[in-house]
């Protein structure tokens, strides 16, 4: 619990540290604004088309006899709704850091200049850069995927279906909500895709304190544009801690007569 509390707290310092660099805060908003909008349109067009798409993929019910008809088409649009929404509320996160990587990553950036020590830097060129998250993005989507249709066909076990599942699927999304998240100051650290999971795997705890309450006030619309670019501050203030960086800063050097280590002052590199 204690290390929950830790991922927690990176969280909150995250999102204090933005409100204390508003001119940060404005620019994080920015894709996450626009990739709202886009979002927004796209549920709008696809509440407006659904019962078209339904009606087009669905050619052998046109003889049916009402109410059967009906019933069924309109429960199809439905569910084509309902999944339209869960994928945008899944995929969010990675299109707005796509859509935002110039922004999230001079943002990161800040937060390990303003902790003290070594800024990292990718060196690679920003098509690169876009290439490489979109791809580690498809690829936790599809575990994700992967587990919410294991978590969905544990749905039907009377009990544990209604109460341990539900659950499980919030620590699921938390987790790899903080790998995406964590994925703007790993990937300027040259880290992989494989070794950020097993980074977050050995403090899964703590990832699960970052992830799981940022995953459950995300599904509040709109909420997530704001707390975006606190997002990503923690995300870094977590890898930090994940890496040991942070000790590293307080480690002492050697004294000037040789005799042993001396104190570093605290914010001199």
């Amino acid at each position: 619990m204690r290390d929950f509390g830790v991922g927690f707290g990176h969280l909150v310092q995250g999102q204090k540290w933005v409100a204390r660099h508003g001119r940060r805060f404005g620019f994080g908003l920015l894709p996450g604004l626009v990739t709202f909008v886009l979002y927004v349109g796209a549920l709008v067009g696809l509440g407006f088309g659904a019962d078209d798409l339904v009606a087009w993929a669905t050619p052998f019910a046109d003889d049916w006899s009402s109410p059967w008809l009906g019933l069924f088409r309109n429960a199809l649009t439905a569910l084509v709704f309902v999944f339209g929404l869960f994928l945008s509320v899944i995929t969010f996160t990675a299109v707005t850091l796509l859509v935002g990587e110039p922004f999230y990553e001079s943002l990161s950036e800040d937060v390990d200049r303003d902790q003290g020590g070594e800024v990292p830097e990718s060196g690679l060129p920003l098509w690169r850069e876009l290439w490489i998250s979109a791809r580690d993005s498809l690829r936790l989507l599809l575990r994700v995927a992967l587990y919410g249709v294991l978590l969905f066909a544990c749905g039907f076990i009377p009990v544990v279906g209604q109460t341990v599942v539900p659950a499980l699927g919030f620590c699921v999304s938390g987790f790899f909500l903080a790998v995406e998240l964590t994925g703007v100051a790993l990937q300027r650290r040259g880290v992989e895709l494989k070794e950020r999971l097993s980074l977050l795997r050995g403090r899964r705890a703590a990832a699960l304190g970052f992830g799981v309450p940022l995953i459950l006030v995300f599904l509040v619309p709109f909420v997530a544009v704001f707390l975006m670019p606190g997002a990503v501050a923690g995300a870094t203030l977590l890898v930090r801690d994940l890496r040991g960086e942070n000790a590293d800063e307080e480690r002492t050097e050697d004294a000037p007569d040789g005799t042993g280590p001396g104190i570093r002052p605290q914010g001199v590199a």
